[in-house]
């Protein structure tokens, strides 16, 4: 039987030699038939030269705006979890490669994949984390302006918006605003970019309800459909549904997924008792349990003097041992996963799974409540809050009325690039797409541009001042 959306076999599984396209989305371009850089190391690198990733520095991973230069940011973070995922790529590849056969891919191929994305799967990330995302639905739903806006469209142009996802923002960021100048964006490979999308469907399914991991979030916006089908169809993923855009996960995307995940459980952990949050004693109760051969690092540990020194050990033998857990996972269930008949996070089957658990349960009670991040995380959603609401005012004053729009809309909309306005700053015709691209604009702000910006058009304080 074929699939209406991509037309392929869907009896049939995934097949290795299709899922790691080497095809650039937007590009003509024959892939490189040899090279001392891969296809997917060179997606790794247009990734670290981007200026999306450098602004990664300042945008909030758990502790918002911290002065504590130790503390990891959504760019260290990414970087973390990219060295884990080339780690668990790498693993995952020596054994694909043998069970199949794949003359044409080494491990490392596998491991630069999941790097890449790894590297990218917070770029979409608006300002103060978690709480910029609920800034932006909250405006969408609730927003005086916002929500009457949102009301005027339909289908999932208004779910991208009442739903915004930092993952579908990522996805617009990597195909479509960075280098907009070109066709896909940075031009990826579609093996790179189905990877890096762990939830490969629509914002809006109409009512339908999925089972799984993948379909929790969406993974690209209305405007983006064309661009993830042209990936879909490049790497011959599993449609789902025959009336909207879903698809079952592209295998490395569990990868990605699990790197994610390990990185932010145990590393939150750490920066939590470098801040004071956890004690010694605490943490060693937490690692302890997810250490592989306890007896034979019992010894090394006790040789270690200073006990930061002894933590930042016990989080490298517990993200080693969670690794090698991870990999058995995805091999034993390998039939499964390219089947499209698998979608649980990976960390769900692993033997340590009650251990790994405790440290979220922990970093919940502990990090995530403390006085510090919450304070900071409220004001930044009156931040973000704000700035949607009076800038999607004026460009639409503008949009609407042209020489007649009020002075004041004129002037802030000169606060605006002309890349999310439109060309030569007149604004978009279309409604959905004007919103969109104000979207792109906040949800691409730095924590500190986002409050320096705040206080400007709030007259909180005046440049110079």
């Amino acid at each position: 039987m074929l699939s209406p959306s991509t037309g392929r076999d869907v009896d049939r599984p995934m097949q290795w030699q299709q899922l790691l396209s080497r095809a650039r989305l937007g590009s003509q371009e024959a892939p490189l038939a040899s090279s001392a850089r891969t296809d997917f190391q060179r997606d790794f690198d247009r990734i670290v030269f981007s200026s999306a990733f450098r602004r990664m520095q300042d945008k909030t991973q758990v502790f918002p705006l911290s002065k504590v230069d130790y503390v990891r940011t959504r760019l260290t973070h990414s970087l973390e979890a990219s060295s884990i995922g080339r780690s668990l790529g790498t693993l995952v590849g020596e054994r694909v490669i043998a069970r199949h056969g794949l003359a044409d891919f080494e491990a490392a191929d596998f491991g630069a994949i999941v790097a890449a994305a790894c590297l990218a799967h917070d770029i979409g990330n608006p300002p103060f984390g978690h709480s910029g995302e609920d800034a932006i639905r909250h405006w969408a739903h609730d927003g005086d302006y916002g929500a009457r806006r949102v009301a005027m469209l339909t289908g999932s142009e208004a779910e991208d918006f009442l739903s915004f996802e930092g993952n579908a923002q990522g996805f617009r960021i990597v195909t479509r605003l960075q280098n907009p100048d070109n066709s896909g964006g940075l031009q990826l490979t579609c093996a790179t970019l189905a990877a890096f999308t762990k939830y490969p469907r629509e914002s809006w399914l109409g009512g339908s309800q999925y089972d799984g991991v993948s379909v929790k979030k969406q993974g690209f916006t209305a405007a983006d459909r064309a661009s993830f089908e042209t990936v879909a169809q490049s790497v011959g993923l599993i449609a789902r549904d025959n009336h909207h855009a879903m698809w079952c996960r592209h295998p490395l995307a569990f990868l990605v997924e699990a790197a994610d995940d390990i990185s932010y459980r145990v590393i939150d952990i750490e920066d939590g008792y470098r801040l004071g949050h956890f004690s010694y004693a605490e943490v060693l109760e937490l690692f302890w349990p997810l250490i592989g051969d306890p007896d034979r690092q019992r010894p090394r540990l006790e040789h270690i003097r200073d006990r930061k020194d002894r933590v930042e050990f016990l989080r490298a033998k517990v993200i080693n041992e969670v690794i090698r857990q991870v990999v058995d996972a995805f091999l034993d269930n390998e039939a499964e996963i390219l089947a499209g008949r698998f979608d649980v996070p990976l960390l769900a089957l692993l033997p340590l799974r009650g251990p790994l658990d405790a440290l979220i349960d922990n970093a919940a009670a502990r990090i995530y409540c403390a006085p510090e991040v919450v304070s900071i995380q409220a004001a930044g959603f009156q931040v973000i809050s704000d700035l949607l609401e009076r800038f999607s005012q004026v460009v639409d004053d503008v949009a609407e009325r042209g020489e007649r729009a009020t002075s004041r809309s004129r002037m802030l909309i000169q606060l605006v690039p002309e890349q999310f306005i439109g060309p030569a700053r007149q604004p978009v015709r279309d409604p959905y797409l004007r919103l969109l691209l104000l979207t792109d604009f906040v949800a691409g702000m730095t924590d500190s541009y986002a409050v320096s910006l705040y206080k400007k058009v709030t007259g909180i304080s005046l440049p110079g001042g």
